[in-house]
């Protein structure tokens, strides 16, 4: 089970051109939007990468904004997070052992950066459906070998909702509206 103290959400990589490429990009994107925002209504600390930007280019337009300005991306050029020092310090920093991961592409950068962080004894929760590649295969065999490793794989709904626990309130409310 996630616990809000406990988790942070994780996203990667989701930029220019290469996120055009993607398998069933709408409703990436769109998820990708829903999990942003419903991780902001719980106040999760985000942690924002982005693949060597100077030639894959910024996070798409919808998600810079949602994330940014509070949050700038980390640059990269190792396919999996844990190769950049910048997201292991900020990792660390928050202190938070459950990490959500979502973005591009399943099968290279999120499979690598699950096999890390789970090395290095982090719980890992893949958020299927805000995740993707450039085919359908090469996603499922990604989350595939990920399950195999050890990370539960989950949704953007079954995630907030089991961060939220119960149906009341005003966040409650707020997370209903998102995921609608």
């Amino acid at each position: 089970m996630l616990f809000i103290e406990d988790t942070v959400l994780v996203v990667v990589d989701v930029q220019g051109k290469l996120a055009e490429l993607m398998a069933d990009k709408e409703e990436l994107f769109a998820n990708l939007e829903r999990l942003i925002r419903g991780a902001d209504v719980v106040e999760l600390p985000i942690l924002w990468l982005e693949q060597y930007p100077e030639g894959l280019g910024p996070t798409i337009e919808p998600l810079a904004q949602l994330l940014s300005p509070s949050r700038q991306p980390m640059p990269k050029v190792s396919f999996s997070c844990c190769g950049c020092p910048a997201f292991v310090d900020a990792l660390q920093a928050t202190g938070r052992r459950q990490v959500l991961l979502a973005g591009i592409e399943t099968h290279v950068c999120i499979y690598q950066t699950t096999a890390d962080l789970l090395a290095a004894g982090y719980e890992v929760q893949v958020v299927g459906d805000a995740v993707s590649s450039r085919t359908a295969r090469n996603r499922e065999l990604g989350l595939q070998r990920a399950h195999d490793l050890g990370a539960t794989i989950t949704s953007v709904e079954m995630a907030l909702f089991e961060l939220q626990r119960v149906a009341r309130g005003d966040r409650f409310r707020a997370l209903a509206r998102i995921v609608r």
